[in-house]
């Protein structure tokens, strides 16, 4: 006898099914009517990268599955005598039965992923090593009832699921059991299979009431019961498949017991072949007693040979029913057939999640006047990764009043940290917000846009250093410089100069013993290499850039025979999972995202700002001056589609450089400007900045004309940005919206998906969605590099 058996979700990757989208040229069509776009580009060529969410997984994996099936049968003729599928793939064995058509199974699959797809909060984990009774004990004894058991895809491969929070307190307990081989959570946005998907089981019900089923022509393994369909059951066994375990080792047991069978794996990989060499190698065949037989097996004359039936009749002694309860309400997504190599929670560097009290090993940069948003931050920090708060441009009392939000929301142990930015022209402002970090001890700083180490900076690493009782040096206040040049970099991976060491010493700002301890440790705790990104940027490139630091970092490591690593991050154009994934590939420890990260509903700008934002693609980005070191030359990365900001900014830092002051410009550019760029006079703008600059500063600029100049041009890059920040309709094309290209691609990547609307983009949400799809990613990537 031979048994047909379907894979189901996490044997997709890209590139599947080249040999069957020509040859079925009317089926391909029709699916693409059904789903509203091009299954064969998406199989092939995924260029939006949607293959790995669950929405488009299923109908893809379903319609090469079905292709597969067909392609064989008219190369073969033959019929198998029994089919059976893994969760999603038991939808192609009822369809290689007869149960339904083509088009009706994809309508089918394509509303099933839909509503799994859009299930959240819940995960599922592979536990490798334990039976399912020693899992259930170990689940009942720590208290982790809410977990449920999705998937037996062998004797002592196990897949549990349940909600994040209850998946993440298991995992310490499992991987302490020295039994167990392998713990590793799967990469889905769900908790299949399980209690939690009741919504979606119901929604389900609701849609598949008016479908109607043809006859099974072949017996077909239920996931549900490991029993065979009854033709009257179909309907509900779909419904339940959503909520209840996935039976799988039952169901190859059933198979095995029923004789000489011969399995054949059809559609993608070969995942099932290997659990059924588990399966075969650590149980034995279930056997059914002959009522049950002929229940299952004389329904509808499908299925089973006389033999088989002579069989079961004279052995009746061996009657038993050994059907495992399915006790579970949710379900669908990703079958978790195989727990891949690659988890999103095992990204990056374990020591540096470990330091700074993470899950993963992903931050939000910090951006400027609050759109890294106090909100945001607090997102961050529920969610097991590390936001930063954009401090630069808000007054002292707007950050104090946001450390306050942010340590009430979070609870002890959830990370946070504040942005610390370069202010060349004030160092009296940078020590009064290193204070305030000190008052409300503020753990975690981004150092960002320096040029160097400042004695702010070296003040702030002093005084969290102490020395341990095993005469290693600790570091409780964390600088994480963002560098985009090796000279900076060497810097701040150097000690502290001994010229600002000396001056805090004679200051009294720092002790003798922090001066001392001052001399073995790097300024910063770690570095984030800076590539070409929104706002300030040196126009860098990841792939020569990361590695040249990493290289600078070990040699440094060498030279000042530091005992702990410098972790190495990576930021700068990371938008989509196949960025992020050469981020971890060239070394990163750390990834950080910031332009994806400013169209999200927790982003402290305006609607106006985001729904720009959510439209751009990746060529729409220019460089402009930086307002805050405008007569530095500086450039900052801006949003140029549909707006005059660059092109104005641009133009006022040529006639900086070009006049020495405001008089010697000709009357029809001063005009210009005046009307069109900065709707007001010279004169005007120059009364308002008497109110915000000391009268130092004033008196500086009435004798220096060129000091004026840049004082009055600069005001335009403040208006620019409160309007955009404000959302001032009457200024929009003067908006200041720092960003780089990464958005574009993210906006592409996620185009046709419930993430395409700013207003469903979360920033823990697409962070995870990055980091789930980056293990994706290389796991398929791998895979297509090993064959």
């Amino acid at each position: 006898m031979k048994a047909y058996v379907f894979p189901g979700q996490g044997a997709q990757y890209k590139g599947m099914g080249k040999e069957l989208f020509e040859e079925f040229p009317e089926l391909v069509s029709g699916a693409d009517k059904i789903l509203g776009y091009s299954i064969k580009e998406l199989c092939l060529n995924d260029p939006q990268s949607k293959l790995g969410f669950t929405e488009f997984t299923q109908p893809a994996l379903y319609t090469v599955n079905a292709l597969t099936y067909l392609k064989k049968c008219k190369e073969t003729e033959e019929r198998p005598d029994f089919v059976a599928g893994h969760s999603l793939g038991e939808y192609n064995a009822l369809h290689a039965a007869g149960a339904f058509d083509f088009e009706t199974g994809l309508k089918l699959v394509k509303k099933r992923g839909e509503l799994m797809g859009q299930a959240r909060g819940g995960k599922m984990a592979a536990v490798i090593g334990l039976k399912e009774k020693q899992i259930s004990e170990i689940l009942q004894r720590e208290g982790l009832n809410q977990i449920d058991i999705a998937n037996y895809n062998g004797p002592s491969q196990i897949v549990i699921s349940g909600l994040e929070e209850h998946i993440t307190q298991a995992k310490p307990v499992f991987e302490s059991n020295p039994e167990v081989k392998l713990f590793s959570v799967l990469n889905v946005s769900g908790a299949f299979h399980s209690r939690y998907m009741k919504e979606s089981g119901d929604l389900f019900e609701q849609f598949i009431a008016d479908f109607t089923f043809g006859e099974l022509k072949i017996p077909v393994i239920s996931n549900v019961s490991a029993r065979p369909y009854k033709q009257k059951d179909i309907k509900n066994n779909l419904i339940k498949q959503i909520t209840h375990s996935v039976l799988w080792t039952d169901t190859i047991r059933l198979l095995l017991g029923l004789g000489e069978v011969t399995f054949e794996e059809i559609g993608i990989g070969n995942t099932l072949t290997g659990l059924l060499r588990h399966i075969k190698s650590e149980s034995e065949p279930l056997t059914l007693g002959i009522n049950e037989y002929r229940e299952y097996f004389t329904q509808n004359g499908t299925g089973g040979s006389g033999d088989d039936k002579n069989k079961f009749d004279t052995e009746q002694e061996r009657e038993k029913d050994t059907r495992l309860e399915a006790a579970r309400t949710q379900g669908a997504g990703s079958s978790g057939t195989l727990a891949v190599d690659i988890t999103y929670d095992s990204l990056g560097s374990e020591e540096f999640k470990r330091d700074y009290n993470l899950r993963f090993a992903y931050m939000t940069g910090a951006m400027y006047r609050g759109v890294s948003s106090k909100d945001l931050v607090v997102r961050m920090g529920k969610a097991g990764m590390l936001g930063f708060l954009g401090t630069g441009g808000l007054s002292l009392e707007e950050v104090e009043t946001s450390i306050k939000y942010i340590q009430e929301q979070l609870k002890e142990g959830q990370a946070y940290g504040m942005n610390f930015l370069y202010d060349p022209n004030n160092p009296e402002k940078e020590e009064r917000i290193i204070n305030l970090y000190f008052k409300y001890k503020v753990k975690v700083i981004e150092a960002s846009a320096f040029m160097g180490v400042t004695p702010s900076l070296v003040r702030y690493k002093a005084k969290g250093l102490r020395m341990n009782d095993k005469g290693d040096i600790e570091s409780s206040n964390k600088i994480i410089a963002k560098i985009s040049r090796p000279e900076v970099a060497e810097a701040f991976m150097s000690p502290a100069p001994a010229r600002i060491v000396e001056k805090l010493l004679s200051e009294g700002k720092i002790t003798e013993s922090e001066a001392d301890l001052l001399r073995s440790v790097p300024v910063a705790n770690d570095l984030c290499v800076e590539a070409d990104s929104g706002g300030h940027t040196d126009c860098g490139v990841t792939y020569t850039l990361l590695p040249a630091i990493i290289k600078l970092r070990d040699e440094m490591m060498e030279k000042f025979h530091y005992k702990r690593k410098i972790h190495i991050g990576a930021a700068g154009g990371i938008g989509t999972p196949e960025a992020a994934g050469a981020s971890f590939i060239l070394g990163a420890d750390f990834i950080v995202t910031g332009s994806i990260n400013q169209c999200t509903v927790e982003a402290g700008t305006s609607n106006a700002v985001k729904e720009l934002l959510q439209q751009m693609n990746v060529q729409d980005t220019d460089y402009a001056p930086a307002g805050d070191m405008f007569e530095f030359g500086a450039k900052v990365q801006v949003l140029k589609k549909g707006l005059f900001f660059p092109a104005r900014a641009n133009k006022l830092y040529d006639l900086y450089r070009q006049f020495n002051s405001i008089d010697e410009i000709d009357s029809k550019t001063k005009t210009q400007i005046q009307e069109k760029y900065f709707k007001r006079s010279f004169d005007s703008v120059y009364e308002e900045l008497k109110n915000y600059y000391t009268a130092e500063e004033i008196s500086k600029a009435e004798k220096n004309p060129k000091y004026k100049m840049a004082m009055i041009f600069k005001w335009y890059f403040y208006y620019s940005t409160q309007s955009a920040l404000a959302g001032d309709a009457d200024s929009r094309v003067d908006y200041q919206v720092h960003c780089g290209p990464a958005l574009g691609a993210f906006n592409q990547w996620i185009k046709g998906t419930i993430y395409e609307p700013w207003e469903n983009r979360h920033v823990d949400d697409i962070a995870l969605m990055m980091l789930r799809e980056t293990a994706n990613f290389l796991n398929n990537r791998f895979r297509l590099l090993k064959a």
